[in-house]
Order: C-alpha cells, then sequence, then structure tokens
C-alpha cells in the first residue's frame, strides 16, 4: 500500500516538471509593474517640483492676467484754484476677437447697442481676428457702458467687456482753448500747455493681477501689482474772471468789425505773468476737432506782424536815455514827407515843427524817423534786442515763434528809419505786451510766464526809470481827445497807451485796403499794474484805425481788470467821475 502510494507521487512529480515554466514571465511582467510605478512617481516628482513653476505659469496664462490701471491725469487751475481742466473716469468697450468671432447676428446686436454701423464693426473684429484684445468703442459714460453690458449679458455675447480709462475736460470750453490744448483718446497732451507740460501732468500707470473667466471676462481681482502714480497739478498765471472778459470782448469787436482774426494778451507788470491770453476764432476743446484748420493756432503766440506806430515809444525812450533829444525837443516834420534814397516816409499831413510828446499823440512817421536816424543804428538794434523782439519769449508753449529782428550790418538806411514806426520788424502778441510792461516797469523787462509764480524773478534794465516815466506821460496824450484814441480811455484811471495801423505786406507790396489795427498800453499811468496789448487782423467793415477798433477793446478789459483787482483810481480830479 505504502509503496503504490509512493509510485503515485513520483508519477505526479514527474508529470509536474513536464510542465511548461512561467516563472520568467511574471517576473516580466513584474518588472513592467515596477518600471510603471517608477515613471509614475518621476512624472509625479517631475511635474509637482521640477517643473511647478513653469506649469503653474502656463495654468496661470490661462486664468490670470495682467491689467494695467491708468493714472489720474493732473488738474489745471488758474491764479486762484478754478478747475480749468480735469479727467473724469468712463468706460470703453472691449473685447476678445478670437472669443467674440464675427457671427453675423451676434454682430448686429452688438453693433445696435454699440451705435456702430454693422459692417464696419465686422470688418474691425476681422481685422484683428487674431488678438486677443482690441477697443470697440472708447469713452462711453457709465450708463452707456453699463447699458453695452447688459445686451451683452441678455444675449451670452462671450468676448465682451469693460476697461476703465479717464476723459478730460474742459469746464471753461472755448475761452481757454488756445492756452490749454488738448488730449488725445488715451490722454496724452497733444496741444499747448497739455502738450507742453504732458510730463508734469501725466502719472505713471499701476498694474492688477485678475482673475478671468473661460470667455476672458474679468470675474475678480487677485493682487495689486504697483499702484498708479497720479498726475501733479498745474497752476496757471491767468485769471479765469479775466479770461472771461478779454474773450469776450475781442469775440464781439471781431465780429463787429468783421475781422478775419484777433488776439489779445494782458500781463501783471509786477511780476511778468500772463494774466489772460485770448484768441480769434476760437475752438471747442470739448467736441470734435477735426477740420478746424487754424483755429487750433494760439495765435498770440505763433502769429507774428509788423507792430506799426506801436514801436515809436521805444524809439523815443531808447533816444531820451541816448540824450540824442530831451521831452522839449521840436523837430521839423514840414513838409510831411521826406525821401530816403527811392523811398519816401510820408505822415497823413503836414504837422510842421513839433516837440516829442505831439510826434506820439499825431503817430508822425517822419517825426519817429527822424529821431531814430540821429541815433546810432546798432543802439536802436540793441534796444529793440533788450526788448525780447526776435527771440522767444520762452514760455515753453509748443510752436511759439520768435519773430524777426535782422542784423543791424544789414540794414539800409531806410530800414533804419521804418524799424522806428514798426515796419520791417516782425512780433507777436505776447511780445509787444510784455515789451509795453517794459515801460509800465520803470524799464525793467521782466520773462514773462504762463504758470503761477511764487516770487519776483530777476529782471533785465533796458531803459532809465526817468526815460520810462517821460514817455509814459506823453503817452497819456494818445488817449486824450486830441489824439489818436480817445476810446482807449479809462474813467477814473490815468491810461497810456499807443495806436498802430499798419498796412499788410501781400503778394504786390503793401496793400491799402489791409490792415492790421493794434492798441497797447498800460493803467495806471502814473504807477501801472497792467499791460496790454490789442490786434485785430483784417477789419473789414468802415473802421479800420487802432484807435477805433483796438482802443474800446483796450477800455473795456482794462476797466474791469483794474477794478477786479482792486487797483485804486489815479484820475480821481476828472470830469467824468465828479
Amino acid at each position: 500500500m505504502a509503496a503504490r502510494r509512493d509510485k503515485r507521487a513520483r508519477q505526479v512529480r514527474r508529470r509536474e516538471k513536464s510542465l511548461p515554466s512561467y516563472a520568467g514571465r511574471r517576473y516580466a511582467v513584474l518588472a513592467l509593474f515596477a518600471l510603471a510605478v517608477c515613471a509614475l512617481m518621476w512624472r509625479a516628482v517631475d511635474q509637482q517640483i521640477l517643473e511647478k513653476d513653469f506649469l503653474q505659469s502656463e495654468g496661470a496664462d490661462r486664468y490670470l492676467a495682467r491689467v494695467e490701471v491708468p493714472a489720474h491725469r493732473g488738474l489745471i487751475t488758474d491764479r486762484r484754484g478754478d478747475v480749468l481742466a480735469l479727467s473724469t473716469p468712463v468706460d470703453s468697450i472691449a473685447a476678445n476677437p478670437r472669443v467674440l468671432g464675427a457671427e453675423a447676428q451676434r454682430i448686429m446686436v452688438l453693433a445696435k447697442a454699440l451705435k456702430m454701423n454693422p459692417e464696419r464693426l465686422r470688418k474691425r473684429l476681422l481685422r484683428y481676428s487674431q488678438r486677443h484684445f482690441v477697443y470697440l468703442k472708447r469713452q462711453l459714460t457709465p450708463a452707456d457702458a453699463a447699458h453695452v453690458m447688459t445686451v451683452v449679458k441678455a444675449h451670452r455675447i462671450p468676448g465682451v467687456h469693460v476697461e476703465r480709462e479717464y476723459k478730460r475736460y474742459y469746464p471753461a470750453g472755448e475761452v481757454f482753448a488756445h492756452v490749454l490744448g488738448f488730449t488725445n483718446v488715451d490722454d496724452q497732451g497733444q496741444e499747448g500747455l497739455e502738450l507742453a507740460f504732458d510730463g508734469v501732468l501725466r502719472g505713471e500707470h499701476g498694474e492688477k493681477l485678475v482673475l478671468r473667466d473661460g470667455r476672458r471676462q474679468v470675474v475678480d481681482d487677485v493682487e495689486n501689482v504697483r499702484s498708479p502714480r497720479a498726475g501733479n497739478h498745474l497752476a496757471l498765471s491767468i485769471d479765469q474772471r479775466l479770461q472771461f472778459i478779454a474773450y469776450r470782448e475781442l469775440k464781439a469787436a471781431v465780429k463787429r468789425h468783421r475781422a478775419q482774426s484777433g488776439s489779445l494778451v494782458l500781463l501783471d507788470v509786477r511780476t511778468g505773468e500772463v494774466l489772460a491770453m485770448v484768441n480769434q476764432p476760437s475752438f471747442n476743446p470739448n467736441a470734435s476737432r477735426s477740420n478746424r484748420a487754424g483755429r487750433l493756432r494760439n495765435r498770440a503766440l505763433t502769429d507774428v506782424f509788423e507792430p506799426g506806430s506801436t514801436m515809436k515809444p521805444f524809439t523815443v525812450a531808447a533816444a531820451l536815455d541816448e540824450r540824442v533829444i530831451k521831452p522839449t525837443t521840436v523837430i521839423n516834420t514840414s513838409p510831411g514827407y521826406f525821401s530816403i534814397g527811392a523811398a519816401q516816409v510820408k505822415d497823413s499831413k503836414n504837422l510842421q515843427a513839433i516837440d516829442i510828446e505831439t510826434i506820439l499823440r499825431r503817430s508822425s512817421n517822419v517825426g519817429a524817423a527822424k529821431i531814430a536816424l540821429a541815433m546810432d543804428k546798432q543802439v536802436l538794434w540793441r534796444t529793440m534786442d533788450r526788448l525780447g523782439f526776435g527771440s522767444s519769449v520762452d514760455t515753453g508753449f509748443p510752436g511759439e515763434v520768435p519773430g524777426q529782428l535782422s542784423d543791424y550790418r544789414h540794414w539800409a538806411r531806410i530800414d533804419h528809419a521804418t524799424l522806428s514806426f514798426g515796419y520791417g520788424i516782425a512780433v507777436t502778441t505776447l511780445q509787444l505786451a510784455q515789451a509795453y510792461a517794459v515801460l509800465a516797469n520803470d524799464g525793467v523787462r521782466l520773462p514773462a510766464t504762463l504758470l503761477k509764480r511764487d516770487e519776483l524773478p530777476v529782471g533785465e534794465r533796458v531803459f532809465s526809470a526817468k526815460a520810462t516815466a517821460a514817455v509814459r506821460r506823453m503817452l497819456e496824450s494818445v488817449v486824450s481827445t486830441e489824439g489818436t484814441a480817445p476810446q482807449a480811455a479809462v474813467t477814473g484811471y490815468r491810461v497810456a497807451g499807443k495806436t498802430g495801423t499798419v498796412k499788410k505786406f501781400g503778394r504786390n507790396g503793401y496793400s491799402d485796403d489791409r490792415y492790421l489795427s493794434l492798441f497797447a498800453g498800460m493803467a495806471p499811468a502814473l504807477r501801472p499794474r497792467l499791460a496790454m496789448a490789442v490786434m485785430l487782423n483784417e477789419p473789414r467793415g468802415k473802421q479800420f484805425y487802432g484807435g477805433q477798433v483796438a482802443g474800446p477793446v483796450f477800455s473795456a478789459v482794462m476797466a474791469e481788470a483794474l477794478r477786479l483787482m482792486n487797483v485804486t483810481p489815479d484820475a480821481v480830479s476828472d470830469p467824468a467821475l465828479r
């Protein structure tokens, strides 16, 4: 029995040995599983540790975005702190063209909400179809932008969102247009002081991280990367009250005399600050500025002209300082003209033998020319140069021109003579006002500025105080009933000034029917506080003389300016005040 069991066991073992062995396969499978586990572990290590920053960055690019935070542009104020230019928040509608697409029905709905032409919107999206960002319409009011987004959500239009921006607004409109200029749609200065001081007014944009959804719309702010820095404020020397008055009177005069254009500059004699600077025609900086042509130009700084007889007081002051004449000197102007080579200097009529005051009061070209020719031409040129003619006033205003004053070494004798009464020289309205401020400031020239001054600048002496006082007394007679500008008088104040009626130079020489009408002066004459120059270009009415056209503008503006500045009247014995 036992032997039989042993035999069966040996047979079983013999059969088991004859079966194939799968040990190698098992080991191979186990090895593959081990390699797979190792690969998975390595991949986990690689992604979680080695490639962590890269993968997080790739993921963040799909839901995080850096967005620029616009900085608030600085205010522009007048000298009293009244706001002249400010940036107000507006909303712009932007889109991701890749997400939005150009499906016709969607475009029709969106275009209607944006009040745009559907075809124009479709072409814009197709043009920027490969971009992630494009503006659809900029600078909407918050209410209009909210309406657009309501339509977008109601029709489930993807890829459209709102961007916050700032738009420049000018409360005074066209009154300050030429001085302030304007900004573009990106709130960057394009003209005027907005351009000249763009670096001061423009702040530094900030940056923040935002969370976007699958449609690339911002759903939440994540982190403030850099806070925006607002621009600095700019305080002007101009007084808004005086600017309004000057603008009103100049505009009325241009309309009344049908003039082509006009400019006016009012200066504070003691500081050199510009208190008013206006031009006609003007424009509204809050409206569209297309097709404005010459309306955008600040003519008081960019347009030059021959100043005519307004130059005569400077010729007289220089001659007094050089002791070529005295206030009592008599000049023989008979027979009302004299020849210099082939040219001729003429007066409107024969004034015969007249003193210096009468030369200014009656505006004698012959008398002024004879005084100039009695001086060395270098002396006359140096006087004009020190007054600032032929040089930029250096206000920093873009487009400001220096005018023209030719070198005395190139003068012919006729150039020497005609310069004395304002021909052969080109000036701006600001230069003329600044030169009269020299006469008002006892012969000291202060640099003019459009910015408010905290400290008085160092001036340059041009004339002696004695000579300017004498010239001011003479110029008072110009606004008397016997002078050329009685309409420039100001009730209660002594006014000193000079008219100019200049023939314009054209293709065929000096015209007999195209004029510039000028008046420049100061008040109160005894101790001047304000100086002003008024220029009207080509008045087409019956009146064209400087005293008739520019004189009344001077009177109206100066009267209100003296009152607003509380300047004490210096002509209380005037019969008009009795």
